[in-house]
């Protein structure tokens, strides 16, 4: 992602949207302690936004880095202030599955997260098995990661140290004559409370690494099955059918016909059938987005902020022969044709760049979305789906946008998907989470 986005994403929610503001002078102490423990300089800001992992794009600006909590994009660094967090995206990440991983740290250790912020900052890094990517074989490697935990005021210390006291009192017959140890756990409950109520040492800081996008090498999806992992990217990617070819298997983000034939044989995909494309308008959707598309590319300076159906359809019909000659339209009607006379569309007779125009995720596959996301690579003209599932690859297509169309983005985006985002998502991809 570039450094900085125009203000007309910001100012519609469209990117750092939903972050919690951080303005409370403590609150504020607290981030710079989790700062300055990192090695890194406090922030001046007196109000900044934070997403779930603590980062922040008004700190990033300050200090003239966005991967300030991210070095060598591995070992994720994350500030927690406060387990409302817990319900905020996660907006700038190397690695797809951050947003989750923190989501089930926080969730599987929720009474610790809660005693510990009422005090202290809770900070540390999410840690796996390599220090630095050079290759696929230091992706493939990371099989778990473990969050190390810390907080500023050494809560988490004292709460083990005092745990320890505990124990002791309990089992030497005569602890409690030692008065320097009374004093000493007097002193740390001030600090930590009653430890025997408050849960302050988190319960589970080691969680699986499943299948996951991330931004090296130009972008690498891994999936994992019980079988096999297979690795989706660039052919140049260091690593490439070297790394374990006797368990992983390669397939080139450039071959649709073996990406399709790989979502459908593990079950990842729906396949175009009456059931759910007629309910969905799954199809109108595409067909839409594939006019769009070709409107800016032959007017990329056109004002679209009027335009509508009877609009789209006069162009349509003006430009037969540009429409003719992509194809995708035409592709897209007859499919509808096809699928409402036989129930379903004989998708091997469909070319495989274009199959991936009428197909889904699977809704209820664990990866249904990065599933979505794979398949938004393949269809660029559906910004909607891009913005949804592939941020990163939808602003860096938004980089290339005229003023004109980014302008047109953002109006269809805030009167489609940011009308109501469950009830879009559930009615054309079938999510209902």
């Amino acid at each position: 992602m570039t450094a900085k986005k125009p203000d007309l994403l910001r100012d519609n929610e469209l990117i750092y949207g939903r972050l919690l503001t951080v303005d409370e002078p403590h609150l504020i102490q607290r981030y710079n302690k989790a700062l300055a423990a990192f090695g890194l300089k406090p922030t001046k800001l007196k109000s900044f936004q934070i997403d779930r992992t603590g980062f922040s794009p008004e700190v990033a600006e300050e200090c003239g880095d966005y991967d300030y909590l991210d070095p060598n994009e591995v070992n994720r660094r994350f500030i927690i202030l406060t387990p409302s967090q817990i319900d905020l995206p996660v907006v700038h990440t190397a690695f797809s599955n951050t947003s989750q991983l923190m989501f089930e740290f926080m969730s599987k250790n929720q009474r610790a997260i809660d005693a510990l912020t009422i005090k202290d900052v809770i900070y540390g890094e999410i840690e796996d098995s390599v220090p630095k990517v050079n290759d696929i074989e230091d992706l493939l490697s990371i099989s778990q990661v473990e969050f190390k935990v810390l907080s500023a005021e050494d809560v988490l210390g004292k709460a083990a140290e005092l745990g320890k006291l505990v124990d002791r009192l309990k089992q030497e017959p005569d602890a409690w004559r030692d008065n320097a140890m009374l004093t000493r756990m007097v002193e740390l409950a001030k600090v930590c409370g009653d430890i025997r109520e408050n849960a302050l040492v988190p319960d589970q800081v080691i969680f699986r690494h499943n299948a996951y996008w991330t931004s090296h090498f130009g972008g690498l999806y891994v999936f994992v099955d019980p079988d096999m992992t297979t690795v989706i990217g660039d052919p140049a990617a260091p690593g490439f059918r070297r790394s374990r070819p006797w368990q992983v298997s390669y397939l080139s983000i450039n071959d649709a016909d073996k990406v399709f034939k790989f979502l459908a044989t593990t079950g990842r995909i729906e396949l175009p059938r009456a059931s759910w494309i007629e309910a969905s308008g799954y199809l109108e959707h595409r067909a839409e987005m594939v006019v769009r598309a070709l409107i800016r590319d032959a007017e990329p300076d056109r004002n679209l902020t009027d335009v509508d159906k009877v609009w789209l359809q006069t162009w349509i019909q003006s430009h037969a022969d540009l429409i003719t000659r992509d194809g995708n339209f035409p592709f897209l009607n007859a499919a509808k044709r096809e699928i409402a006379q036989l129930g379903h569309l004989k998708i091997e007779d469909v070319f495989p760049q274009q199959r991936f125009l009428v197909i889904r995720a699977k809704s209820d596959h664990p990866d249904a979305w990065l599933t979505n996301r794979l398949i938004s690579d393949f269809v660029p003209s559906d910004f909607v789906s891009r913005y949804i599932f592939n941020k990163q690859g939808f602003y860096k297509d938004y980089d290339g946008f005229s003023d004109a169309w980014r302008s047109h983005v953002v109006d269809v985006l805030k009167t489609t998907y940011l009308k109501d985002k469950v009830a879009f998502r559930t009615r054309l991809y079938g999510l209902t989470d």
